[in-house]
């Protein structure tokens, strides 16, 4: 027990059995009061009797514990009793030397040196309490270790300290004015320190220094025990059962035993538990739950595991009664006046069906009626919350903890305040002295206001912990040394010591008022994460904690429409709304949620005030706003696309229409018009502040304009993400906060604050433009959150802004915020590669946002066009097609760069100004930044060929295929048409007509694909102008193509399609047609299908043609919709069709052997059948009315002459005519009748034909395609009556029908010729153009003897009949081919198709569906050449001169002629020979001061630029060897074959540059977790704006300088990411591989994974296992050993193959994943993901899609992704579409894997990098 004595001596007070003498205190406002309670705990008293025995031995006591006020309470209540007096001081990390021993102040102009509390302490023989020893930096407690040790310190004004003792012995030898000369002070024998702290290992903070620890006497000062701690609680809770209390204390004990500990529990506030009895001792009939969950939140801050844990323990103690007790349900009312305490409030809460009324500190201002804010929509979840913190605020400060979806803020935390921002400033006065001005936080607790403390989940822990004493105990220690004391201590004092609170005041002892509170805001803190896990033990022990739930969807509802009331919401609009958030905010999906935070309460009330104003608008558009949904990663777009689609939220663009609509911007009368929005124009009064920008318009961006129109108007404040977009920068990287809201400076010796543009916008109304947002540090830009979102703000120098004009009324240093104050915020988009922090993420909701993309390719090209007018239009179509293309290839993620509009338009504004530069050339401006980058460059190159810009070619690598010359044309004889005579009376033909029989319509489905075009004249110009592939399987066979109007046609027979595309477009579409061309007609049914495209009113419509059946269908490629089509029916098999008048809208069929055409009228829907007297071998259509027949057997040719009009009313009659062919000699019978391959059925236009026959003549003709000539012309046939003249080209031998052997198929085994002739005939530019197979060609004259002519598909033989040359052009060879050779026999004699395309061209599509178009007209390949060589650039290989004209008479004696040399010798320089080149004085080139110029002649041999940059042939040479050495000695090292080197390397290549690009990410994470921090409280370095007044002072460390930031001490440990790929290695992997390739694409996927982590172990721990039927974990990689080179990792690719090669069958994929997802969840790591790399082959093995979706999302923490590699049909995007959105993949090519690999890394690992 304590006993205190008087005697005579003095007092004494005695604890046990130590007794301690008292002495006066000089100070007694210093000694701690009402820290002792009546009855002590025998605990304490234990503690207090070891302190004493220290004291005695005149020792230094440490005292250690769990976190909470015990231990300074039994410090305080120590010096109670001996009546010490005390030194506070809590250490942060912001503490320096100057806080501990002297600070300087400034005083009329002097600095003085001012004592602080170490030094106090010592001097007066004070206890210095030191609390927080763990949260100081390393290099401030090592000042006091000499004082600590010896009572020794040199202090910074020349004085010294010394122990008593040793000042005591001096005093023996000097006099007292000697030791004060030598500045010598005396340490009192009473002083003592006390050090409070925390056990370091344990919780986070810095370990004690060893020589610092040493000086210490260490106690425990563990929690009361259970018996003495219930006592307390009883007198806490007088009405609460006895047996509540004790099982919540029992609770509490047990979740902070060791036990709880291990499992990772943070420490259960014991000291708090007395603030939850006081509430349950008002309102018993409270659940426990609810209190408990207040003290200790473990829903929000705890993972699965811990929740279960802690509900265990509850459940155990009984106290899990949550459900049944009822919780406050609103404030009834609050009231003051009569009958309450002055200073507090009576307040009625309802509760279930009674109220309870209690009273609470009250501020002074009268309250306030619950519904007296207008603007405030009550809800029952906002009411209860308002009760339930009615009850805490009674007992304790609170803390909200809440997203910030639905959070009320007021902000003053950031993560760089420090401990002096919470609390005092400096600043001067007015004559320079310097002074402390107290923070909002100080003033608040001395006035009695509510202190709201937003953000505090970004302020350090060592920052908090100062606040600790003023949450506890409502006392506080300033800077400047006076103290804040809880109001009964306060009183205690003054009636103590009898003085005035005036008195006190001068003393500086200060109140803190009795209603004083902080509300705290914070969001929940991240589970499992190193960095955001801010609750922890020491914070649990300040607050009570308040949940701040989302809304439910009524209440959101209610708000919205309270909120929006004029004019209305449209409602099916924001149902739609409403679900799709709510969807988003219940997914387990962590990208879902993550999106769910962009479409918080604000910001669906943003979108609907805005629908309310705009109700045409969609959702979708707002939606994809306010998400940003153009720059997500594309995992998060995927997930939102298909929550849109779910909540049935259509995107409604129409890309015609939005061309159409007026996108205009004008100014009439002030008034600006946008589109359809109109604005009147501000006046400003400061002219220059208004920006003047060079702007071409363009749709795309007016749009935008338009939409930040109406929201400006509607008073939001905007938020532009882009690309870099074109803006303008004010780069805010090194912000700090002051320099966004106030510039310190000094003046006189007085800091002066000057606004900054903020601070003046606000104030004057303009609009604050804030670029690079994403630049500066979160916690910098956050102060913008409180200013835009509640329009108030607290500046540096106290003054303060406000939204309510009222509310600064009277009130001196408040700024209202002028009405017409905007920001407008500008930020790059999210996400690598642009290096900045998620602006969007922390403050995107409180902005209304705007994506700004690249502009789309026609409103790029238009504004180039502005900036480029006499660019040619080819030229800048594609810079804006590669440009695209690279911009979608940076958002995959294949580059990092994204090029912007701006490098274009640079490239533009060049090539106006030197036309004569090759854009080749001018590229470079803009691509050497990656030319060190071999793999950056590479794609880039690729990119830019495909797109035609030529990038490396030179003007001389023109290709074009060699001409022969032709034969001479010779007259081969007559063709006369027999006129009408008795004798020929039969052949007139009867006709009939007949309606036609019409199937359908049936529906078909059209789809997309995109179109990979290449430009052919990429590196060298040859006739190839463009190629592409078609996307089809291997085992089709294209039969057909044709063109109309620039659009394709291809028809594709096994199976049956058609694909269409526009040349120069970027898709394709594609209709199957296997349902309407059945193959139950005969048992191996090889279809041959016709396309013919019709015309007129039908365009865009095409008929198919089969031998069987004909359709015609509307293939309108335009649209993507589903279009009837009519079928009919022909009767028998074997027909023919004749489409050289489709366009006309009729066709002929006739069929081989037959005696009659069938003409189909496509408009009129009828078949007219003529009847003929011969049977047919083949028709040709020479005119309309005029057909060529030709009779089977004898080959003979019959003119057939028709009426205009079929089906009039007199039945039309047609004639036949015969066509007798006679040969030049005379009358000797007639030749040999050929068939002919092809007739035009045009004539040559007239110069044409006078060209080819070299004589001017004007007649009709046309032109005939035989085998035995290159080119017949029949002149006069077929209006004339006259014999017409045939002329013809002879071959020296005919063609032969079929193809000879082949290198793949042998020889060709086929009966009867090939139904396709490949013969084309292009009248205007006057050639035929014909494809024959390479046997028929003559190699020998086109190639050199020592070529080896390449493998080719076919030659395109050109006849030109204007050059009279013809020439071969090879077309490459396809591929792939269909292994149906000898169908694909039957069809052609080459492997292409071809058709003529325009003018001038064909198109050839070969089997394998690949499209090449072919220039081979004379003047159309010459304009291309053109164009060609400009875009390539005059490089003339002439040396570049550099002249400087300039007055050059200085050096110069005089200009003379100079000698003419007799010989004319050449001369060089030297002022004396005339006609020299580069000399002084004389007349020659190039040099100066010569008279004039004169060229002697002399030939000049220049070297080629090229030539002098190469480098040469020996050195290129030596480098390659150097090279191989190389590889043969690494192969050596890891003994590796070079075989298997070859083997790894086919592999490895196919990834190389993926896997370049995921390292480039992965590095760019490292750098990320890097970045520099600025330091503060430094010796050197920048000036630090906070500290100048310290600076005026003559502090020194006063500089701030940047440096990586070591972790804190005692965070955990950066735990690497775990990533496991499952490879799919079961035997359908290896039996399919030949399909799709999917075991070599899962091989392929392995090796990136491996080469992507290799030397990156220690953020990524993987291992790689594979799944098959013999096992669901086959070992291949183990985390603990990876692959570390080549010939490692190949021996696990190798594995694979041979697994799958010989495993057993079956599918174990479920388990596979199942067990990898369970075994990762168990182990310790930052993230985890698991890939499953598999076929979709589930459903053979019965497995159904819900259990896989089950499967991969059973771990919340870990991310499982399905890839599908390969699938039979549609199974995988079958199964894509039931598995959770962004969860899998479907990779039918293996470029794509790493790509999605790549997609699934960034988006998850950049959300939390």
């Amino acid at each position: 027990e304590i006993r205190y004595l008087n005697t005579s001596t003095g007092d004494t007070v005695t604890i046990g059995d130590i007794k301690y003498q008292l002495k006066t205190p000089k100070n007694p406002e210093l000694v701690p009061v009402n820290h002792t309670s009546e009855s002590l705990p025998q605990a304490v008293a234990q503690h207090l009797r070891w302190i004493m025995q220290k004291d005695l031995l005149g020792q230094d006591v440490f005292l250690i514990g769990p976190p909470g006020p015990l231990r300074r309470s039994v410090a305080m209540q120590y010096l109670e009793l001996t009546k010490r007096e005390v030194e506070y001081v809590a250490l942060s990390r912001d503490t320096t030397e100057s806080d501990l021993k002297q600070r300087r102040e400034i005083r009329s102009g002097t600095a003085f040196y001012i004592d602080q509390c170490a030094v106090r302490a010592a001097t007066e023989g004070r206890i210095l309490v030191l609390e927080g020893l763990e949260k100081a930096e390393r290099n401030v407690l090592p000042v006091l270790n000499n004082l600590l040790e010896n009572r020794e310190m040199q202090l910074e004004d020349g004085r010294f300290l010394v122990s008593a003792q040793r000042y005591d012995a001096l005093l023996q030898e000097h006099a007292k004015e000697e030791l004060d000369a030598w500045k010598i002070v005396r340490v009192s024998e009473d002083f003592r320190v006390i050090a409070l702290g925390l056990p370091v290992p344990r919780y986070k903070g810095n370990p004690l220094d060893p020589p610092l620890r040493s000086r210490f006497q260490a106690r425990d000062v563990y929690y009361l025990p259970f018996k003495d701690h219930l006592d307390l609680l009883y007198q806490a809770g007088p009405r609460v059962p006895a047996e509540r209390v004790s099982q919540l204390l029992s609770c509490a004990t047990t979740l902070c035993s060791q036990e709880s500990a291990s499992l990772g529990l943070p420490d259960f506030p014991v000291d708090s538990l007395s603030a939850a009895v006081q509430v349950l001792d008002l309102f018993p009939m409270v659940s426990t739950q609810q209190l408990i969950l207040r003290l200790y939140p473990y829903q929000t801050m705890l993972g699965t595991e811990g929740r279960t844990a802690v509900e265990g323990v509850l459940r155990r103690f009984e106290l899990l009664d949550g459900t049944r007790q009822a919780s406050p349900q609103a404030v009834v009312c609050v009231e003051q006046g009569q009958g309450v305490i002055p200073g507090k409030a009576a307040v009625t809460l309802g509760i279930a069906d009674t109220t309870v009324t209690i009273q609470v500190p009250a501020g002074q201002r009268a309250p306030r009626p619950a519904n007296a804010s207008a603007t405030f929509i009550s809800t029952p979840s906002h009411a209860r919350m308002l009760a339930e913190m009615m009850q805490s605020h009674l007992v304790k400060d609170i803390c909200l903890i809440g997203p910030k979806v639905s959070m009320q803020l007021a902000s003053l935390a950031r993560s760089d305040m420090t401990a002096r921002d919470l609390l005092q400033q400096r600043y001067t006065l007015p004559n320079g002295d310097t002074a402390w001005r107290p923070a909002p936080l100080v003033s608040a607790a001395r006035e009695g206001k509510l202190a709201v403390l937003d953000g505090i989940h970004r302020v350090n822990l060592g920052t908090l912990a100062v606040l600790s004493r003023l949450l506890h105990e409502r006392e506080l220690t300033l800077y400047d040394g006076s103290r804040l004391l809880r109001w009964d201590r306060y009183r205690a004092v003054k009636e103590e010591l009898h003085l005035t609170d005036q008195q006190l005041q001068d003393r500086c002892v200060f109140p803190v008022h009795p209603a004083f509170r902080i509300v705290a805001l914070a969001e929940p803190p991240v589970v499992g994460s190193s960095s955001q896990q801010w609750l922890g033990p020491e914070v649990l022990t300040m607050f009570l904690f308040h949940t701040v739930g989302t809304l439910a969807r009524d209440e959101e509802a209610a708000i919205i429409h309270g909120t929006v009331s004029t004019p209305h919401v449209p409602g099916e609009a924001m149902e739609q709304l409403l679900q799709l958030t709510h969807n988003l905010r219940q997914t387990k999906d962590p990208t879902a949620q993550s999106l769910a935070s962009s479409l918080s309460t604000r910001q669906l009330l943003r979108i609907c005030r805005r629908l309310s104003q705009y109700p045409e608008e969609s959702v979708a558009h707002a939606v994809n706003k306010a998400c940003l949904s153009r720059f997500l990663p594309s995992l998060a777009r995927s997930s939102l696309q298909k929550n849109l689609s779910d909540c049935l939220i259509e995107e409604r663009t129409d890309p015609a229409a939005e061309q159409k609509e007026d996108h205009t911007c004008e100014l009439q009368n002030g008034i600006l018009t946008l589109g359809r929005i109109s604005a009147p124009v501000y006046s400003p009064e400061e002219k220059t502040k208004v920006p003047d920008v060079l702007f071409y318009d363009n749709a795309q961006h007016m749009m935008v304009m338009e939409d930040m129109l109406k929201d400006f108007l509607l008073g939001e404040h905007l938020l532009l993400v882009g690309n870099q977009v074109n803006k303008t920068n004010h780069n805010i990287r090194d912000t700090t906060v002051q320099t966004l809201t106030l510039q310190p400076s000094v003046r006189d010796g007085i800091i002066v604050y000057e606004d900054s543009p903020l601070v003046r916008a606000v104030k004057q109304g303009h609009v604050l433009v804030v670029d690079e947002a994403d630049k500066a540090p979160t916690n910098v830009t956050c102060i913008l959150k409180t200013l835009v979102e509640s329009g108030e703000m607290v500046l540096a120098d106290g003054r303060r802004i406000v939204s309510d004009p009222l509310d600064a009324v009277e009130r001196p240093g408040v700024i209202a915020m002028h009405p017409d104050f905007r920001m407008i915020v500008l930020a790059n988009r999210p996400g690598f590669p642009f290096l900045g922090n998620n602006f969007f993420g922390a403050l995107g909701d409180i902005f209304s946002c705007h994506a700004v993309d690249n502009p789309k390719p026609q409103a790029e090209f238009s504004m180039l066009k502005r900036y480029g007018p006499d660019v040619p239009d080819v030229v800048l179509q594609k810079l804006v097609a590669a440009f695209g293309e690279l911009r979608t290839m940076a958002d995959q993620g294949t580059i990092s760069y994204p090029y912007s509009t701006r490098e274009v338009v640079n490239i533009v504004k060049h090539l106006q100004k030197f036309p004569e530069e090759g854009l080749a050339n001018v590229v470079g401006n803009v691509f050497d930044f990656d030319s060190y980058n071999k793999d950056t460059r590479e794609v880039l190159v690729t990119a830019l060929h495909k797109h035609g810009i030529p990038i490396g070619a030179k003007p001389t690598s023109v290709h074009l295929a060699k001409e022969l010359p032709l034969p001479d044309c010779k007259m081969v004889g007559y063709w006369t048409v027999t006129q009408e005579s008795s004798t020929c009376r039969n052949l007139l033909c009867p006709t009939e007509s007949r309606r036609i029989d019409i199937k359908g319509p049936v529906f078909l489905r059209v789809q997309g694909y995109p179109l990979e075009r290449h430009e052919a004249r990429a590196l060298n110009f040859t006739e190839e102008r463009a190629h592409w592939q078609i996307p089809m399987n291997e085992a089709n066979i294209i039969c057909d193509v044709t063109t109309a109007n620039g659009v394709i046609y291809v028809a594709s027979c096994n199976p049956v399609g058609l694909y269409a595309m526009r040349d120069g477009a970027d898709e394709l579409r594609c209709i199957e047609l296997y349902d309407v061309f059945p193959r139950s007609i005969s048992a191996v049914w090889q279809p041959f299908i016709t396309v013919a495209t019709l015309g007129g009113p039908l365009d865009g419509q095409v008929v198919l043609h089969e031998e069987q059946v004909s359709v015609r269908m509307p293939a309108n490629i335009t649209q993507h919709t589903l279009q009837h089509k009519l079928s009919w029916f022909m009767p028998q098999s074997g027909y023919r069709i004749c489409r050289e008048f489709a366009h006309k809208n009729w066709l002929l069929f006739y069929k081989a052997d037959g005696t009659w055409l069938d003409v189909l009228d496509v408009l009129q829907g009828q078949v007219h059948t003529i009847s003929l007297p011969i049977s047919l071998r083949a028709v040709f259509l020479v005119t309309e009315d005029h057909w060529l027949l030709i009779e089977s057997k004898t080959d003979r040719k019959f003119l057939l002459t028709k009426p205009t009009h079929m089906g009039t009313e007199e039945p039309g009659v047609c004639q036949l005519h015969t066509v007798s062919e006679e040969g030049i000699s005379t009358g000797f019978g007639t030749t040999e009748p050929a068939v002919p391959h092809e007739v035009s059925s045009e004539q040559l236009p007239n110069e044409n034909l006078s060209a080819a026959l070299g004589q001017k003549i004007v007649s009709p003709n046309r032109l005939v395609c035989s085998p035995s000539a290159y080119a017949d012309i029949v002149v006069g046939f077929p209006e004339l009556l006259s014999p017409s003249e045939v002329y013809s080209f002879k071959r020296a031998r005919s063609l032969t029908e079929g193809r000879g052997r082949d290198l793949f198929f042998g020889s060709s085994h086929r009966s009867g010729p090939a139904k396709r002739v490949n013969c084309v005939t292009l009248v205007q530019a006057n050639q035929v153009v014909r494809a024959l197979p390479p046997t028929q060609v003559p190699l020998g004259d086109i190639y050199p003897k020592d070529v080896t002519p390449p493998m080719t598909a076919a030659y395109l033989e050109v006849t030109d009949l204007n050059s009279k040359n013809v020439k071969y052009i090879p077309v490459p060879r396809t591929g792939s081919m269909s292994p149906y050779t000898a169908w694909i026999s039957k069809l052609s004699d080459t492997d292409v198709v071809i058709a003529p395309l325009g003018s001038g061209g064909v198109v050839t599509v070969d089997m394998g569906g690949y499209v090449r178009l072919w220039e081979t007209g004379l003047d159309k390949l010459q304009r291309s050449l053109l164009e060609w060589r400009n875009m390539i650039g005059s490089e003339d290989g002439r040396p570049i001169q550099i002249t400087v004209q300039r007055d050059s008479g200085l050096d110069a004696n005089s200009p003379k002629h100079g000698k003419t040399d007799p010989n004319n010798a050449p001369h060089i320089g030297g002022n004396q020979w005339a006609g020299a080149t580069g000399g002084r004085d004389t007349a020659g080139l190039g040099g100066k001061g010569g008279p004039y110029r004169l060229d002697a002649g002399h030939k000049v041999y220049q070297v080629s630029q090229e030539e002098k940059d190469a480098v040469p042939e020996h050195v290129k040479r030596a480098a390659r060897e150097m090279a191989e050495k190389a590889f043969k000695e690494r192969l050596k090292e890891i003994a590796m074959s070079e075989y298997d080197a070859d083997t790894y390397q086919r592999i490895s290549s196919a990834v190389r540059r993926q896997v370049q690009s995921l390292r480039i990410i992965l590095d760019s994470l490292q750098a990320k977790g890097k970045e520099r921090q600025w330091l503060k409280n430094q010796a050197l370095g920048e000036l630090d704006d906070a500290k100048i007044i310290d600076g005026l002072t003559g502090e020194k460390a006063i500089y701030k300088r940047r440096e990586e930031l070591e972790p804190e001490l005692g965070s955990p440990q950066q735990k690497p990411k775990r990533l496991r790929l499952l490879a799919d290695i079961s035997g359908s992997m290896y039996r399919f591989n030949g399909v799709d390739g999917r075991l070599e694409r899962s091989m392929e996927a392995v090796c990136m994974v491996m080469e992507a982590l290799e030397s990156y172990e220690h953020k990524f721990k993987y291992d790689i296992t594979g799944h098959s039927g013999d096992g669901f974990n086959i070992e291949l990689v183990t985390c603990d050993k990876v692959p570390k080179n080549n010939k490692h990792r190949l021996k696990v690719l190798k594995t694979m193959h041979a697994h799958s090669q010989f495993c057993m069958s079956g599918d174990y994929t479920l388990e596979a994943t199942e067990h990898a997802v369970r075994e990762l969840a168990c182990e310790e790591a930052d993230e985890h993901f698991v890939i499953v790399l598999s076929d979709a082959n589930l459903e053979r093995y019965g497995i159904n899609p819900e259990r896989f979706a089950r499967v991969l999302t059973a771990e919340p923490q870990v991310h499982a992704f399905a890839i599908f590699i390969g699938s039979l049909g549609d199974q995988a995007q079958r199964l894509q579409r039931t598995l959770p959105a962004g969860r899998s993949f479907v990779a039918m090519d293996t470029k794509q894997i790493p790509q999605i690999l790549q997609q699934i890394f960034t988006s998850t690992v950049l959300s939390s990098a």
